[in-house]
């Protein structure tokens, strides 16, 4: 097949050579040259078709053949398509891929088209538009986010706009600073919002670096920030945003216009579903940056999978609604102790009547009412959307009857959460009785195969099916009476696709047929024919099948508009629920674990009895306790002990009893106390950054910083091993550096894990810090690991245990032991010590003196640990008689020196 030329594209062949092109491919080029950048899939019939390069991109994309199909400038052009039955699951593929599709329709009618059948661009699939059910992940969100930025004075004032496009949330965020602190502050919402689709400005240049989200190119005039703000208006049917919280913001409303002008291109009609706007503030959540959300695994293992995690672990939500609600509270818990409060009594008062059971077995009846909502708004919504949606609404008296004997005197109140979830989940009534009068009890998958209005909703309708369902007994009554007019006992009456309607009679019968029959189709073995009577049914029948299936096309467009009004009230249902099955999933994990209500209050502390990591201890067969206490006059603890040992186990434990707490939760813990908190921040593990051209340690250094830059006294820091990337003293020195500005600065609550046990010297000159070690004991050469936190620092790090353990060889082993030995004498023999942490001698001359004083021990022990050296160095099993004399006479003469 001869090959197209790369320099051969769909523009090209429109400039070129449009005097060669079909009337369809003409019509093609004008939709391709409005959409040059997404995949055209072009509607021909039971195919949407692609061209062009869109072709061999989507050949290689989708693993479809690759065709030819008419000539450009002399070349074929190049094509594939896929059946229109199966677009989804093509989409799906290409979305996944970070790929944007432009799909194509037909709109004119081919019987009356004397050019090309009119097509247009329906609606724009992209990863951050998605809302039908098999494009989306069912339990996460998939927002677009728009960035606007305005320099004044070197001062960078970023605004970002984001929008939930299948539950039509949408939020703003502005923030200030110099370049560098406004992008680290952009990496940690992205990190926090995990956009989908990126939209920034032909100029913009902060997002060429956010890997594995799609970024959208715009013209800057999209983020105009009057235009934006009047955008907003329109859209909210308001006068004002005062109400929302948006006075004063200028960036945020730029990038508001132009999210809404995008969001609303690619759906080809307005947002109707859009109806709230939310302002958040960097003082609202916990702060957790991305390691940390890394390092604490809350929905994704470090390394990359889905579970084990937090969310994994907690998700016992009934309803798609519920699991992403658990998933935004894990990343966005509140500072706002109230809001945590408020979520613990409600989760006391389904403990305490045992509701949670049956609101669960509820709860499953109870469709994804916050997508389907914003597909009737869309009006993309299918028939068997709408099934499931009265049947959902359907399941409201129950929930509410077993919520309102939850709340009461002492179980939250009237004014409880539960009360305001009671509300939220009242039955709407004209829309469950439009609902339950319109809609088929099994409805039609597609609108085009009829059969979705339930019987008595039309009476046009009803007359309309009558005429063809009717059909079956007119054929039995017309064949008997043929039957019996004609004398043919094998007579038939008939019907298919392809002829219609017909009477089938045999060869060796067609003597007998009347006059007026008319034959219609030979056959092998038989004939068929019409009769004048059959043809005047059948013209009625077909003509009533097809007007039936226009108007439930009409109904159903008509339905679509009488349900735009209950949206509203259908979002606050689903918010409601989507809270009740998550709240309920909590109480169920609390109850079946033995989790505890943690206490939120205002003096500053952390104090944790008998805590456990909740994701670990389900891990294993058996889960040691520990406590943690840091209160305003203990605010640093050094942890040491050997590796395995669990210290990481229980730093992160802290940290995550403390982050369940303020989302809401109960903990894993006897009993948690414990004080405002404004962020978490972790430093664990090594990891290297080769693609940024980053090493281990400098990534280690980068965590630190941001850390030591960011933390307060009201923050949470956890430190595992700072300094092990570089040459020993300059990491214990850094170490120490950074733990004193932690206790004298920052003044943070801080977990500092190290293998540096000269730091275990801090407490004595900082006293806010104090020792703590998990223990171990050594058996023969192995080791057993306790996993106990007790006071005090570790004796040691059992480093060469671990690694025999891990299987490292005898000898090296053995190599190790003996260097060990030699070192730790060398140690022991050495001048004195001073204190790591004391200040060097103001007299220099007394220094000199102290040294000079040293020398003859100095030298003595030298002499010793030669000695010692030599004896550690033998090995008595492989010398021989002569070879042992030897070695005897070497001690003797090293004795003597």
């Amino acid at each position: 097949m001869t090959t197209v030329p790369k320099e051969i594209n769909a523009a090209a062949a429109k400039k070129n050579s449009a005097e060669k092109l079909t009337p369809m491919m003409t019509q093609y080029m004008g939709i391709k040259e409005n959409h040059p950048t997404m995949l055209v899939f072009y509607r021909m019939g039971d195919f949407y078709e692609l061209f062009f390069e869109d072709a061999e991109k989507a050949s290689r994309l989708l693993g479809i053949t690759l065709t030819a199909r008419g000539v450009a400038s002399g070349n074929p052009i190049k094509m594939c398509g896929v059946p229109f039955h199966s677009l989804d699951g093509y989409l799906a593929k290409l979305v996944k891929l970070g790929e944007s599709v432009a799909i194509c329709e037909q709109i004119g009618d081919p019987a009356t088209s004397k050019g090309p059948v009119e097509r247009k661009v329906m609606r724009v699939v992209t990863p951050g538009t998605l809302t039908d059910a098999d494009l989306l992940p069912e339990k996460a969100e998939r927002p677009l986010l728009a960035m606007c930025s305005i320099t004044q004075r070197k001062t960078v004032t970023t605004g970002l706009a984001w929008l939930s496009l299948a539950s039509g949330a949408l939020k703003l965020m502005e923030f200030s600073g110099d370049s560098a602190t406004v992008a680290a502050r952009l990496q940690q919402e992205l990190e926090r919002i995990v956009p989908a689709e990126i939209l920034s400005g032909d100029n913009g240049n902060l997002f060429d670096d956010y890997a594995g989200t799609h970024i959208n190119r715009v013209p800057d005039w999209h983020f105009d920030v009057v235009g934006g703000h009047k955008a907003l208006l329109d859209q909210l049917g308001v006068a004002t945003l005062t109400g929302f919280g948006a006075d004063g913001l200028g960036a945020a409303f730029g990038a508001a216009g132009a999210l809404l002008r995008y969001a609303q291109s690619t759906q080809g009609r307005g947002l109707q579903h859009v109806r709230s706007l939310t302002t958040e503030t960097e003082s609202e959540f916990i702060g957790l940056d991305a390691a940390t959300r890394r390092n604490l695994e809350l929905t994704e293992t470090i390394r990359g999978q889905e579970s084990p995690t937090l969310f994994s672990l907690l998700d016992h939500c009934r309803t798609a609604m519920g699991s992403r609600m658990l998933r935004h509270w894990l990343h966005h818990a509140r500072r706002d102790q109230n809001v945590a409060r408020a979520r613990h009594e409600a989760i006391a008062a389904l403990a305490q009547s045992e509701a949670a059971g049956p609101l669960a077995a509820t709860l499953a009846q109870v469709p994804d009412i916050e997508r389907i909502t914003t597909r009737i708004a869309l009006l993309s919504a299918r028939p068997r959307d709408l099934a499931a949606l009265r049947d959902g609404l359907l399941q409201l008296p129950a929930l509410r009857g077993d919520v309102v004997h939850c709340y009461g005197p002492g179980q939250g109140g009237e004014s409880g959460l539960l009360a305001a979830i009671h509300a939220a989940l009242a039955t709407p009534t004209a829309c469950l009785d439009l609902l339950v009068r319109a809609v088929a009890q099994e409805p039609a998958a597609m609108v085009r195969d009829g059969g979705v209005f339930a019987t008595g909703f039309d009476a046009e309708l009803d007359e309309l099916r009558a005429l063809s369902e009717n059909a079956g007994q007119f054929l039995l009554d017309l064949e008997t009476r043929e039957r019996a007019r004609t004398g043919i006992a094998n007579l038939r009456v008939e019907y298919n696709k392809v002829h219609g309607f017909y009477i089938e009679v045999t060869h060796g019968q067609t003597d007998k047929v009347p006059d007026d029959y008319r034959r219609r189709q030979t056959l092998k073995n038989a004939e068929r024919y019409i009769t004048p009577e059959l043809k005047v049914f059948e013209d009625k029948a077909l003509s009533a099948q097809d007007k039936a299936l226009v108007r439930e096309k009409l109904l159903y467009d008509l339905l679509l508009a009488e349900l735009a009004p209950h949206i509203g009230t259908l979002q606050t249902i689903s918010q409601g629920l989507a809270q009740l099955d998550t709240l309920n999933a909590l109480t169920e994990h609390a109850q079946q674990h033995n989790w505890a209500a943690p206490q939120l209050v205002d003096e500053p502390c952390i104090n944790i009895v008998e805590g456990r990591h909740p994701v670990v201890e389900k891990q294993i067969e058996r889960f040691i306790a520990n406590d943690c206490r840091l209160v305003n006059e203990r605010r640093l603890l050094l942890i040491t002990g050997p590796n395995m040992g669990g210290k990481s186990t229980f730093m992160r434990q802290v940290a995550l009893i403390t982050l369940l707490a303020y989302v809401g939760s109960y903990v894993p813990a006897a009993s948690a106390t414990i004080g405002p908190i404004d962020r978490i921040f972790t430093r664990i593990g090594a990891t290297d950054d080769l693609a940024g051209g980053r090493s281990t340690f400098m990534v280690e250094m980068t965590e630190s910083a941001a850390i030591l830059n960011g933390a307060t006294e009201h923050s949470l820091v956890l430190m595992d091993e700072v300094g092990r990337g570089t040459s020993t003293f300059d990491g214990l020195a850094l170490a120490w550096a950074i733990a004193r500005h932690l206790i004298d600065s920052s003044r943070s609550f801080t977990l500092f894990a190290t293998h540096y046990f000269e730091l275990t010297q801090l407490p004595d000159s900082h006293p806010s810090a104090a020792n703590v070690h998990l223990s171990a004991v050594e058996h023969k050469d192995s080791i057993v690991f306790l996993h106990a936190v007790q006071a005090g620092p570790a004796s040691q790090s059992y480093g060469l245990q671990v690694a025999q353990l891990a299987g490292v060889p005898q000898p090296v082993i053995k190599a190790a032991r003996k260097h060990l030995a030699r070192l730790e004498a060398q140690a022991l023999d050495a001048t004195p010590q001073r204190d790591l942490f004391a200040l060097p001698s103001a007299d220099p001359y007394a220094q000199e003196e102290e040294e000079a004083a040293a020398a003859p021990l100095a030298a003595l022990n030298a002499a010793q640990q030669a000695l010692l050296d030599a004896i550690t160095d033998l090995d008595p099993d492989a010398l021989t008689p002569r070879d042992a004399l030897e070695q005897l006479y070497q001690l003797k003469r090293l004795a003597a020196a």
